[in-house]
């Protein structure tokens, strides 16, 4: 019993530092919006340990929300949109999914429409923003994918959204 006890308490003890030993990978600490367009550049420039989807998600934003019934682009929204129409013109080889998404009030006929319509919506201003529409596809999820789930307005404006996803 006491052997058993021991090999317990070793392998533990192995795990632990094991766990210990692993570096935390590097990702940049500063946030996008206040940034000059060299530093973009230089962000953008590679060597990020990070995969595509996940640089953009952390250094660039990969969603914008919009308003209740709504597919307009507001001014946030606009920011992030340029800051990803950047980041493609730095990945010339990436083209994005754009997912079209919308809370769960309404039916799904109507939210199907409504994500199209956002999801539509990010891509013409991406065009706007010089990236070429061949590398932009769009798809609408209407209210069928929530990330987040109360009937509330907290959570129906994190479901009012459209997500850039690299392909």
């Amino acid at each position: 019993m006491k052997n058993v006890k021991s090999i317990i308490a070793v392998a533990s003890l192995g795990f632990a530092l094991a766990a210990c030993s692993g570096s935390a990978p590097q990702t940049s600490s500063g946030s996008t919006s206040g940034s000059s367009s060299s530093s973009y550049s230089s962000t953008y420039g590679g060597g990020s340990s990070l995969s595509s989807d996940q640089f953009l998600g952390v250094n660039v934003g990969d969603r914008v929300f919009f308003a209740t019934d709504q597919a307009s682009i507001d001014g946030s929204s606009r920011a992030v949109l340029r800051a990803q129409a950047e980041w493609l013109a730095q990945n010339a080889s990436t083209s994005l999914v754009i997912e079209g998404h919308a809370d769960e009030r309404g039916t799904r006929e109507y939210n199907l429409a409504l994500g199209a319509r956002r999801a539509n919506a990010v891509r013409d201003f991406l065009i706007s923003q010089g990236v070429d529409s061949a590398r932009l596809e769009t798809i609408s999820f209407g209210k069928e994918r929530p990330v987040s789930l109360c009937s509330e307005e907290s959570c129906w404006s994190k479901n009012r959204r459209a997500v850039s996803t690299p392909r």
